[in-house]
């Protein structure tokens, strides 16, 4: 159906596409041809799929005193480490080994989606999202973005929201 945010059936599923059906979240599918040569995934995918990169949500892990966490920040940010931090209630956290991040969610780095991930993590959302109708996090792998509302994406991670970007 539409990016919108209605859920399209094309048989790709992934544990984020199954999480979003078995919660009865209104999701689109979106898969574009990955270039494993580029530079950024995120804005690749934004380019692929026309959509303003503030729109495009890329996933982080990030490690801290009580272990890992998510933050979600728009592709054409960085994430901010002293807010997520704070947004956790910890006074510091670090970028989460790459090899962890992906025994954690089960995905791999550049594919990790922040919904469906092996063992839920607290989760922060930049509040950037909340701009927006209609936002684009990775789907579950390299190539595959889903979209869907901040409040259905904040519903599905029980994150919090915060200013984690700069």
């Amino acid at each position: 159906m539409s990016a919108g945010g209605k859920r399209r059936d094309t048989g790709a599923g992934t544990p984020a596409t199954t999480a979003l059906t078995r919660l009865g979240v209104a999701f689109g599918v979106h898969p574009y041809e990955h270039d494993p040569a580029a530079a950024s995934y995120g804005l690749e995918a934004a380019a692929a799929l026309s959509v303003p990169p503030g729109q495009v949500f890329k996933t982080l892990l990030v490690e801290g005193a009580r272990g890992l966490a998510v933050g979600i920040v728009p592709v054409d940010r960085s994430l901010d480490l002293k807010a997520v931090a704070a947004a956790l209630g910890l006074k510091k956290v670090t970028m989460a080994d790459p090899a962890a991040a992906e025994r954690s969610t089960g995905y791999v780095v550049g594919g990790i989606s922040p919904v469906g991930q092996k063992k839920a993590l607290p989760t922060v959302l930049d509040q950037s999202a909340t701009e927006f109708d209609v936002v684009y996090v990775s789907g579950g792998h390299r190539g595959l973005d889903i979209s869907l509302s901040p409040a259905d994406l904040v519903t599905a991670t029980r994150a919090t929201v915060a200013a984690i970007a700069r």
